[in-house]
């Protein structure tokens, strides 16, 4: 029961929800639950909307759609956001109290300086014992403050590493897939954002790739071993795709090669090498040593539109993929 719904309003989203994940054939885990719970409470739109596009497009919801819509719209990251931003603020007053404190030792030295010249250049011994005593005691001060600086820094250094590597896990974690370590939806929209933002004449292809046949392997063989082969079929995927190309996990057995710069005809013969090299790959179960059913790949692909939205886009490349396979 969500803490801002009475008891009365819980139990009745509860038997909808529960009947929700009965009608999409999907286990009632936390996760399926949580998302089944929302989308019956129709109080997030944009979640509302991604589950009735996928539906109305014909596809099977899935755990892996309801663990990316839970990452995305359920997740609550407010409080890492939150210790993150405190610790870069914290860091920033700190290099700036630095920053400060050395402009202001250094003035302090100078204006000694300044003090001390002129006696520097009187005839009386003791004037010039007392200025060179003076800048002396002056120069130990702004060492010793440079040094304290130094070791202030070198501490903020590590502060700012550490903050960088949590920074870089939370990168992987939002923006790539756990199973097959290729990008999410997420990242693709930030990409091709990017891509068009640098230059919104720039050509984009797209590749789709369907596992064929992946539902039917899962139910006979399970889904860790199921989750195996897609890293196998991801990483020869990827294998194809250069620096600048993108590839993507979409979809429970979908992938998605969005690649700049590139026409159709070369996206075709870059899909058509990695159709092949899936076909090559031998799948042998390492417990039992029994080889494994071999897997196949359908594609389709196309080129970016004019001011085609992204979804529309990748659309249009699944029903080139479906019309190839008909």
């Amino acid at each position: 029961m969500k803490n801002h719904d009475s008891i009365k309003q819980a139990n009745k989203i509860m038997i909808l929800a529960v009947a929700q994940l009965n009608q999409w054939l999907l286990p009632v885990n936390p996760i399926n639950y949580a998302v089944s719970y929302e989308y019956c409470k129709n109080k997030k739109p944009i979640l509302t909307a991604s589950i009735k596009r996928l539906l109305l497009s014909g596809k099977i919801i899935d755990s892996f759609f309801m663990e990316q819509l839970y990452k995305d719209h359920l997740l609550e990251q407010s409080q890492f956001r939150d210790e993150i931003i405190t610790d870069l603020a914290q860091l920033f007053t700190q290099i700036q109290d630095n920053c400060q404190q050395s402009t202001f030792g250094a003035q302090k030295f100078i204006e000694q300086l300044d003090d001390n010249i002129p006696a520097l250049m009187s005839h009386e011994k003791a004037d010039v014992k007392r200025a060179i005593a003076k800048l002396h005691r002056a120069s130990t001060a702004f060492k010793n403050q440079q040094q304290q600086l130094v070791e202030q820094l070198q501490q903020s250094q590590i502060q700012t590493k550490a903050l960088a590597d949590e920074l870089e896990e939370v990168r992987k974690e939002i923006y790539l897939d756990p199973v097959t370590g290729l990008y999410n939806r997420k990242a693709m929209s930030k990409h091709v954002d990017a891509w068009l933002s640098e230059d919104a004449e720039r050509g984009i292809a797209a590749i789709v790739i369907n596992v064929n046949d992946f539902a039917q392997f899962n139910e006979r063989f399970g889904a860790l071993i199921g989750d195996v082969i897609l890293s196998k079929i991801a990483k020869k995927v990827a294998s194809y795709v250069d620096d600048s190309g993108l590839p993507v996990r979409s979809a429970n057995d979908e992938f998605i090669v969005l690649l700049p710069g590139v026409d159709n005809d070369i996206a075709d013969e870059i899909a058509e090498k990695i159709k092949q090299g899936v076909d090559k790959i031998r799948f042998v179960s390492v417990q039992s040593g029994v080889r494994l059913p071999k897997m196949s790949i359908s594609y389709g692909t196309s080129e970016i539109q004019k001011k085609e939205p992204l979804n529309q886009f990748i659309n249009r490349t699944r029903k080139n993929m479906e019309s190839r396979t008909t």
